[in-house]
C-alpha cells in the first residue's frame, strides 16, 4: 500500500479543512494509507514541510491543499505562483509524486466554495496514479518494443 502526507494550509480553513476531510476520504477509497497530516499556517509554508516529508523514507508522495482568495492586490498571485513553482522543484529533487490541490489564485470565495471537493479529488487521484507509474517504470526495461505506462 502506498503512502501518502497531506499537506494543509490553516489559512482559509473553513475551506482548507472541507478539501482535508474530502482528500483523506478518496485516499482511503484509493487504498492510499495516510501516514501524515501535516497542517501548516498558509500557502507560503508548504514548501519547508513538504520538504521535510518528502526526505522521509516512508512517504511515496505527498498532496498539498490551499486556497488562495483572489484580494485587492496581486499578493495571491505571487504566493501561489512561487509555491507552486517550489513545489515542483522539490517534487524533481526528491523524485516523488505531489498533488496539487490549490485552489487560485484569483478565486473569488465563492468559486473556492465550490471548488473544494474538485480539487481535493483531483489531487489524490494524481498523487496515487503517479505513485504507481513511477514505480511502474522501475521495473521495466526497453527491449525494442514501446513501453506504455499508464
Amino acid at each position: 500500500m502506498s503512502r501518502i502526507a497531506i499537506i494543509v494550509a490553516e489559512f482559509n480553513y473553513d475551506i482548507t479543512y472541507l478539501m482535508l476531510q474530502k482528500a483523506i476520504n478518496h485516499a482511503k477509497f484509493l487504498g492510499l494509507e495516510i501516514a501524515y497530516v501535516y497542517k501548516v499556517p498558509g500557502t507560503f509554508e508548504i514548501p519547508i514541510a513538504l520538504n521535510q516529508l518528502l526526505a522521509r523514507d516512508d512517504v511515496d508522495g505527498a498532496v498539498v491543499l490551499s486556497a488562495v482568495i483572489k484580494g485587492e492586490t496581486k499578493h495571491d498571485e505571487l504566493i501561489a505562483n512561487q509555491t507552486t513553482r517550489k513545489i515542483i522543484d522539490l517534487m524533481i529533487q526528491y523524485n516523488k509524486p505531489i498533488g496539487l490541490g490549490i485552489i487560485g489564485p484569483g478565486a473569488t470565495r465563492a468559486q473556492a466554495l465550490a471548488r473544494i471537493e474538485d480539487y481535493a479529488r483531483r489531487a489524490v487521484e494524481s498523487v496515487a496514479k503517479m505513485i504507481k507509474r513511477t514505480s511502474s517504470l522501475t521495473s521495466v526495461k526497453y527491449r525494442g518494443e514501446t513501453i506504455t505506462i499508464e
